[in-house]
């Protein structure tokens, strides 16, 4: 009776644990928005052309994708501090590379520079399993939607500082369109320190130990059985990967399509400003959705959300900064309950023993989604319009209703 109590009772660390966490967040959000705001662009003028201006956005989410993988088997074995504080030293690397590729206009020196900044994204997104390893079930949502929600004073401040940082860019000698590069340095390399001085005890080995010593469950899922946690595993993953998929093909393209029909790059930063606000700022909502409504109704609200966002893109006039705003809204809206439900929906499927590795697996197929549609979404546009990409991509994301579907089926009854 007491074992039971002692596995269902919130851990007397989480707090701080969150505390830490939220810190870091804040600081790597400014880091996160750099790439989003003017990578695309920073490419397009070295390259001269939209058609590869989805190249950055994916060469950082391959990056990412690389990062997940080496972030889930690191804090496997060494726990999330280790893991985390990495990822953060590799995301600053790669931004100090950004800024000398930008510098020296080296355009082979800055690919291999955004492919080390994606660790950065990689470690701010997997930071949220962090929040959730000494979570209750029953909190689970809200716990990694309080950690997501941190990233969003740093992510919304980030592209509005576009403009200052262009200046104090130019004023060291550095192109204007890596400005924002250098804040990401500074923003990775604080979330680095942070975490590693202060994430104690590390919660992962911590929810490791607790369950070890557990004779019940520590999740609902793990109660029902090996293929009931295989079903929900693939469930979650493809919330994620659609969610990812969808917005970063639109965001992507948003500043270069705001710029080519005479909107200033500052007004495109605002534009994604608002869109990195919507994707962390209503994590709390998320959250709680998913603890009170459950995981499958917010994982089917996802899909009808970004369906939403990429209808008024596709409709929106170019000069409208207001629909452009609102659709990418949306987007960001969208994608917060896709990763909030998907993760709150894996983590409940994987056992500690395996978490962290299962989790990172889980974000490779994430990044590489988002690399994908940060790659096809220059040819769309260049081939097609910016309006057909976003339609495809409101009408790609409802794909995750059969899923929910498939995944609510009872489980065929073997006989005895």
């Amino acid at each position: 009776m007491n074992t039971t109590a002692t596995a269902i009772a919130p851990h007397p660390a989480q707090r701080r644990i969150l505390t830490v966490l939220v810190t870091a967040q804040i600081l790597s959000g400014a880091g996160l928005a750099a790439g989003i705001t003017v990578g695309a662009l920073l490419a397009q003028d070295m390259l001269g052309g939209a058609g590869w201006a989805g190249l950055p956005s994916a060469l950082f989410t391959i990056g990412s994708a690389a990062a997940a993988a080496l972030i889930g088997r690191t804090s496997q074995r060494l726990g999330r501090r280790t893991g985390l504080t990495a990822g953060y030293a590799a995301g600053a690397l790669g931004a100090v590379g950004v800024v000398a590729a930008a510098a020296a206009d080296n355009v082979v020196l800055l690919f291999a520079s955004l492919f080390v900044y994606g660790a950065g994204t990689a470690t701010n997104l997997q930071a949220r399993y962090a929040g959730a390893d000494l979570a209750v079930p029953r909190r689970r949502g809200r716990a990694l939607s309080t950690v997501m929600v941190a990233t969003t004073l740093g992510a919304v401040a980030g592209p509005n500082l576009v403009t200052p940082l262009g200046n104090l860019a130019r004023a060291v000698g550095v192109p204007e369109l890596a400005g924002p590069f250098l804040l990401a340095a500074a923003a990775y390399a604080s979330a680095a320190l942070v975490l590693g001085l202060a994430l104690r005890p590390d919660p992962l080995t911590t929810a490791r130990a607790r369950a070890a010593t557990a004779d019940t469950p520590t999740s609902a899922a793990s109660a029902d059985g090996g293929a009931a946690d295989t079903r929900m595993l693939f469930l979650g993953t493809v919330v994620m990967v659609l969610a990812q998929l969808v917005m970063v093909a639109i965001m992507t393209m948003t500043p270069v399509h705001m710029t080519g029909h005479g909107h200033s790059v500052g007004a495109a930063g605002l534009v994604i400003a608002v869109h990195v606000g919507a994707m962390y700022l209503p994590s709390p909502l998320s959250g709680l959705l998913v603890d009170r409504w459950g995981r499958l109704p917010v994982a089917a609200a996802s899909g009808i959300t970004l369906l939403a966002s990429g209808l008024l893109a596709a409709l929106a006039p170019p000069h409208s900064v207001g629909l452009l705003a609102l659709a990418l809204a949306l987007l960001g809206l969208g994608w917060s309950f896709g990763i909030v439900s998907g993760t709150a929906i894996v983590t409940d499927a994987a056992p500690p023993a395996t978490r962290a590795r299962t989790q990172g697996l889980v974000d490779v197929a994430i990044a590489v989604a988002g690399a994908g549609g940060g790659l096809a979404s220059g040819m769309v546009v260049a081939a097609g319009s910016y309006a057909l990409l976003s339609l495809l991509g409101g009408l790609l994301a409802l794909a995750v209703l059969p899923a929910i579907a498939w995944s609510a089926r009872p489980l065929p009854v073997t006989g005895s």
